[in-house]
């Protein structure tokens, strides 16, 4: 039986939408400029193709957001962050997550500088503060994370850490090893756990 007409529409819209996107994130990474026509281009589509599913620029780079948080949240599923200790799961988790979101420095930028609502912000981050959570969580449960502060604190804290680390690094203040130290040494210090070298966090 063949397929119907609109169910073939439905799968080409869908088609077009995932190649505007592949086309987006590789081209506004490199090109931040890059106008409609570079991008419609680069996905075998036409201009009006990609305002029929992006009416603005400003929408299109919402959805690069959209499509970016999957890869972070993907990388973080790969390496399992249910298995083993939760210290080690969480700096696997952060390293994951840094390598998923290093892969488009300017486009990152870019995005960061929209008019989104802390509201939005919140709820396009969810899949991945929702994972921390669930390590830091498992950690307090276990007692090699301290309980005595509530998980959401926590869980924001180190995802405010984890931005820093990038700031620094990106600014040339930090290399790229000085800043996952001090990630990790400052995230370790706050959940109470024993760093990495295996001496106390306590002073």
């Amino acid at each position: 039986m063949s397929s119907s007409p609109v169910r073939n529409r439905r799968s080409d819209a869908r088609r077009s939408r995932a190649a505007i996107l592949d086309a987006a994130v590789q081209i506004l990474d490199a090109q931040p400029d890059a106008g409609m026509e570079t991008i419609a281009a680069a996905a075998g589509v036409t201009r009006q193709t990609v305002y029929a599913h992006f009416p603005s620029r400003e929408q299109l780079l919402l959805a690069v957001a959209d499509r970016i948080t999957e890869e972070v949240v993907a990388a973080i599923d790969a390496i399992e962050p249910q298995a083993g200790p939760a210290t080690d799961a969480l700096l696997r988790l952060l390293d994951a997550s840094k390598q998923a979101a290093h892969r488009y420095p300017a486009l990152l930028q870019r995005i960061s500088a929209l008019p989104i609502s802390p509201q939005a912000d919140h709820d396009r981050h969810s899949p991945v503060t929702d994972r921390i959570g669930q390590v830091i969580e498992r950690g307090q449960q276990t007692g090699e994370f301290d309980d005595r502060l509530p998980l959401g604190w926590l869980v924001a804290a180190t995802v405010k850490l984890a931005h820093s680390a990038s700031e620094e690094q990106q600014a040339g203040r930090m290399s790229g090893q000085e800043a996952e130290h001090a990630l990790r040494t400052s995230v370790l210090r706050m959940l109470g756990a024993a760093p990495e070298d295996g001496s106390s966090c306590s002073q």
